[in-house]
C-alpha cells in the first residue's frame, strides 16, 4: 500500500509536466496510429486473402512422341531435348536430363498432364537409325514400349501488366529439406516469433558493429515477405515502420503456414531481360530446367543461398562465387542435423549443374503466339488471360519451329544482294490434322512485328492452278489427267476497253498440252483456256467455301490474281495434303485451370472427304510437278525420295515468290516478297521453293507415297480420244484415273488404225506429249 501511495503521489506533482505531452500522445495514437494501423491491417488483408501471386499462364508445344517407325533424326531429337529443358548430363538418371550412345539415347522423361491425360516419369531408351525410331524401350527392363512422350516444352507466358515468371506450388509439394532449409538460413525463429525477432535484430547489430560493415540481417521470413509483396526497397524510417506494423499485422491473421507457403513462391530469385523470377518452383526450371520436387541437396542448398542475393550469387555470372555460397549454406544445413556428414561431402563435391538456358520462355515465338491468341480469345477473354493460372496446350513442334527459321535464314543469305529487303514468311502444319506446327511471320526469327504469314495479303500467283485443275477433276466424264489443253493465246476485252492478253512465263504458246503437263509447267494459257471451260463461278464457288473473300470475278483469278496470307493459302492446300477433307487450322489443343483440370478440349472432327479421287488425281500430277516441272529442284535432289507434291507460285513482276507442297506428313508453304510491292527478281522456284527445299532437309517426315491413292487406276490413253490403248503407241500417256470412269476396251494404236500402216508417219498437226522444258513460274 505504501508502494501505491508514493506512485499516486508522484504521479501528483508531475501530472501538471506529463498532462501536456500524455494527451498529445493520446491524441496521436487516437487520431493517427490507430486509424493508420487499421488502414494498413486491411489492405493486408485484401492483399493476402486475394492472393493468387499473379500466375501468368502457360503455353507449351505439343509433347513429342516416341514410337518405332516414326521419323526421327539425331539432331532433330537433341533440339527437342534442348528446347524442353533437359540437360544432357551424361548419365540420364534424374528427371528432365539424358545421354547419349551412338544412335541410342537413355531419356529420363519428367512426365506431364495435358489436355489428353498426359504421362507419368519414366526413364527410356530411344534408338534411332535409317532417320526414324527403331525402338523404345523401358530403360530398367529393356521390355519395349509402344508409346513414350516427352513432357512439352514451355513456349510462352500469358502476362498480365507486369513480366513475372513464377510457378504456385502448395507447401504440401515443397521438398522438406527446402523448407527446413530454409529457416535453418534465413529465419531459425520463424515458428515462435510475432514477425519481428528482436534477438535476431540483436544478433545482426552485434555482429554488423563488429565487422564495421553489414554482414548479418535481422529480417525474418515475414519482414522479407511483407518487402515482396507491399512495400518498395527504399530505406527509409517510414518504409521499416510499415514494414514492422505489416509484418505484426500478417502474423496476427494468418498461420505460419500460409506465411511459409507465401514466401515460397513469391521470394525473388533471378532475372532473365525484363522477366523476374519469382518462387522456388520457378527458380527450379529456370536454372536446372527440372521441377522443384526433382532437386538433389545441393541444388536446395544454391536455391536457398541466394535468397540472399539473387544478382551476387548468379551461377551463370559468378559460378564460383555461387559454389562458395552454395557450399556453405549446404555446411549449415548439416549443422542444423538436415542432412548427414555423407550427404554434405557428397553434395559440396558436386558441380552446380546449371542448365545453359534459362528456362524462362520469353514468347520466343510471336508469330504463332499470335494465332493461338486468335484461336484462344474466342473462348477465354483477356481478363482471363491476364488474371492467369491457365495452361495452353498448343500444336506447336519445336523442332519444325526452329528449322523453319533456319530455312528462311539460310535461303535470304544465300541469294546474296537478291535478298537484300526481301521478307519471308511461313506455314507449317500436320498434313493429316491440320495442327499448325510452325509459323514464320518475318524473316528475323522472334521479331514480335508485323506478322506477315497472318497478315500480309499478297498475290499468290500459280499455286491457285492446282485449284483449277482440281475442279475440272471432279468431272471425270469431261476430263482427265491426258485430256487435251488449248495453249493458244488469250486476248480479252476488260471492262475499262483493254486488251487482257497474258503470256505463257516462257512467252511461247504449246499447244495442244495434256493436262498434266500443262500443270507441271504452269503453263498460263492452258490454265486460262481450261478454267473457262470449266466456268470461273464454279471455281469461285469451290474458293469460296474456304471463307475466302472478295475473290476476282475476272479470268485473271486463274492465274493467281488473288490476294492471301499465307495462312489463307495453307488452308487451301490442307485439304490437298489431307485427302480431300476440309479441315480447319488448328494452334490449340486443350486448357487446364490451375487444378489441371481440362477445361476446353479443341478437337477436329473429320467428316467424309469430298471429291477425293479428283484431289488425289491433282497430288499425283503435283508430285509431277517436283518430278519435271517447274519444282524440278526436288526430284533432282536428294529430296526425290519424298515423292513431294507441290506448286511454285510467281505473282506478276516477280513481286512474289511461292511454295507451297506436302509429304506425307508434312505440309509447308513459303512466302517471299518485299514489304514495298517493289520486284524481287525472284520466280516461285528461286525463293520459296529453295527454302522448302531447306526445311525438309533437316525435318523429319513421312514420304508421299508415290503410287496413285486408293479409287484410282493407271491406264495408257489416247489423248486425242481419251480411250486406252497400247503403251507403244505414239502419242500414248499413261496417268492416273478415277476407276470405272474409262472403257476397259483398247482401240490399239491410233496412228495404224487411222493409216493403215505403222510405216506411216502421223500427220504434221497430230497431237504429241508434251516436252518436259524448265519453267520457273
Amino acid at each position: 500500500m505504501a508502494f501505491l501511495t508514493r506512485i499516486r503521489l508522484f504521479a501528483r506533482r508531475c501530472w501538471p509536466w506529463l498532462r501536456i505531452p500524455f494527451w498529445i500522445g493520446t491524441g496521436l495514437l487516437v487520431g493517427f496510429v490507430l486509424p493508420y494501423t487499421l488502414v494498413l491491417n486491411k489492405r493486408v488483408q485484401d492483399r493476402f486473402n486475394e492472393l493468387v501471386f499473379a500466375v501468368p499462364t502457360r503455353v507449351y508445344a505439343r509433347p513429342l512422341p516416341l514410337a518405332a517407325g516414326e521419323p526421327m533424326t539425331s539432331s532433330a531429337l537433341e533440339l527437342e531435348l534442348t528446347f524442353a529443358g533437359y540437360s544432357h548430363d551424361g548419365k540420364g538418371q534424374v528427371a528432365g536430363s539424358w545421354q547419349k550412345e551412338g544412335l541410342r539415347y537413355t531419356i529420363s522423361s519428367r512426365g506431364y498432364a495435358g489436355p489428353d491425360g498426359g504421362e507419368l516419369p519414366k526413364r527410356i531408351r530411344v534408338s534411332l537409325g535409317g532417320g526414324s525410331i527403331r525402338s523404345v524401350q523401358d530403360a530398367a527392363s529393356g521390355k519395349p514400349i509402344e508409346l513414350a512422350h516427352l513432357d512439352p516444352a514451355r513456349i510462352a507466358t500469358l502476362y498480365g501488366a507486369s513480366q513475372e515468371e513464377r510457378r504456385f506450388v502448395r507447401l504440401a509439394d515443397v521438398p522438406p529439406l527446402l523448407v527446413s532449409g530454409l529457416q535453418a538460413v534465413e529465419d531459425r525463429d520463424f515458428n515462435h516469433h510475432i514477425g519481428i525477432d528482436f534477438s535476431a535484430i540483436a544478433r545482426a547489430a552485434f555482429a554488423n558493429l563488429r565487422a564495421g560493415h553489414t554482414v548479418q540481417g535481422g529480417s525474418t521470413l515475414t519482414q522479407q515477405l511483407v518487402r515482396n509483396l507491399f512495400l518498395s526497397r527504399d530505406q527509409n524510417f517510414t518504409r521499416k515502420i510499415n514494414e514492422a506494423l505489416m509484418s505484426l499485422l500478417l502474423e496476427a491473421h494468418y498461420s505460419k503456414g500460409r506465411i511459409l507457403e507465401a514466401y515460397v513462391n513469391d521470394v525473388f530469385l533471378g532475372q532473365q531481360g525484363s522477366q523476374a523470377v519469382h518462387g522456388f518452383a520457378a527458380a527450379s526450371e529456370f536454372y536446372f530446367g527440372r521441377r522443384l520436387e526433382d532437386l538433389r541437396p545441393q541444388e536446395i542448398a544454391l536455391l536457398v543461398g541466394m535468397v540472399k542475393g539473387p544478382s551476387f550469387y548468379d551461377p551463370r555470372r559468378s559460378p564460383q562465387r555461387a559454389l562458395t555460397r552454395r557450399n556453405l549454406v549446404l555446411k549449415e544445413f548439416f549443422e542444423t542435423n538436415l542432412i548427414t556428414a555423407v550427404q554434405l561431402n557428397a553434395a559440396q563435391a558436386a558441380p552446380l549443374d546449371i542448365v545453359s538456358n534459362g528456362q524462362l520462355p520469353h514468347n520466343r515465338f510471336p508469330a504463332f503466339m499470335d494465332l493461338v491468341r486468335k484461336q484462344i480469345t474466342a473462348d477465354f477473354d483477356e481478363d482471363a488471360l491476364r488474371e492467369g493460372n491457365l495452361s495452353i496446350f498448343t500444336t506447336l513442334d519445336p523442332a519444325a519451329q526452329i528449322y523453319t527459321e533456319q530455312a528462311i535464314t539460310s535461303t535470304l543469305k544465300g541469294l546474296g544482294k537478291r535478298g537484300d529487303g526481301v521478307q519471308a514468311a511461313a506455314v507449317v502444319t500436320n498434313a493429316h490434322s491440320g495442327s499448325v506446327l510452325a509459323v514464320v511471320g518475318s524473316k528475323i526469327p522472334g521479331d514480335p512485328g508485323f506478322n506477315r504469314a497472318l497478315d500480309a495479303r499478297r498475290p499468290i500467283g500459280s499455286t491457285i492452278k492446282p485449284f483449277v485443275y482440281l475442279v475440272a477433276l471432279t468431272q471425270p466424264e469431261r476430263w482427265n489427267l491426258a485430256s487435251l489443253v488449248d495453249d493458244s493465246p488469250v486476248s480479252m476485252r476488260q471492262p475499262d476497253g483493254s486488251q487482257w492478253t497474258p503470256q505463257n512465263d516462257d512467252h511461247r504458246s504449246h499447244d495442244p498440252l495434256i493436262m498434266v503437263d500443262a500443270l507441271a509447267h504452269s503453263w498460263n494459257l492452258a490454265t486460262i483456256h481450261l478454267g473457262m471451260d470449266v466456268g470461273l463461278p464454279r471455281i469461285q464457288a469451290f474458293l469460296k467455301s474456304f471463307g475466302i473473300g472478295d475473290i476476282n470475278p475476272s479470268p485473271s483469278l486463274l492465274i493467281g490474281a488473288l490476294d492471301l496470307a499465307p495462312l489463307q493459302l495453307t488452308q487451301l492446300y490442307q485439304y490437298l495434303a489431307a485427302d480431300g477433307h476440309a479441315l480447319p487450322l488448328v494452334a490449340v489443343r486443350g486448357v487446364l485451370d490451375g487444378n489441371g483440370r481440362t477445361i476446353k478440349r479443341y478437337q477436329v472432327q473429320g467428316g467424309a472427304g469430298e471429291y477425293q479421287e479428283a484431289v488425289r488425281l491433282t497430288t499425283w500430277a503435283m508430285q509431277q510437278v517436283a518430278e519435271y516441272g517447274t519444282a524440278s529442284a526436288l526430284g533432282n535432289s536428294a529430296l526425290a525420295s519424298l515423292h513431294a507434291a507441290g506448286k511454285t507460285g510467281t505473282s506478276n513482276d516477280m513481286r512474289d515468290s511461292w511454295f507451297a507442297g506436302f509429304t506425307g506428313e508434312h505440309l509447308a508453304v513459303f512466302w517471299m516478297g518485299r514489304d514495298d510491292n517493289k520486284p524481287t527478281t525472284l520466280f516461285g522456284a528461286s525463293g520459296g521453293l529453295r527454302a522448302w527445299r531447306d526445311l525438309f532437309a533437316k525435318l523429319p517426315t513421312q514420304p508421299l507415297p508415290a503410287a496413285p491413292g486408293t479409287g484410282l487406276e493407271m491406264a495408257w490413253l489416247n489423248p486425242a480420244t481419251g480411250k486406252r490403248t497400247e503403251p507403244q503407241c505414239e502419242g500414248a500417256q499413261q496417268v492416273p484415273v478415277i476407276a470405272g470412269t474409262v472403257s476397259a476396251d483398247t482401240e490399239g494404236c491410233f496412228w495404224q488404225n487411222l493409216f493403215g500402216s505403222g510405216d506411216n508417219p502421223p500427220p504434221a498437226d497430230a497431237p504429241v506429249a508434251a516436252p518436259a522444258i524448265p519453267n520457273g513460274n
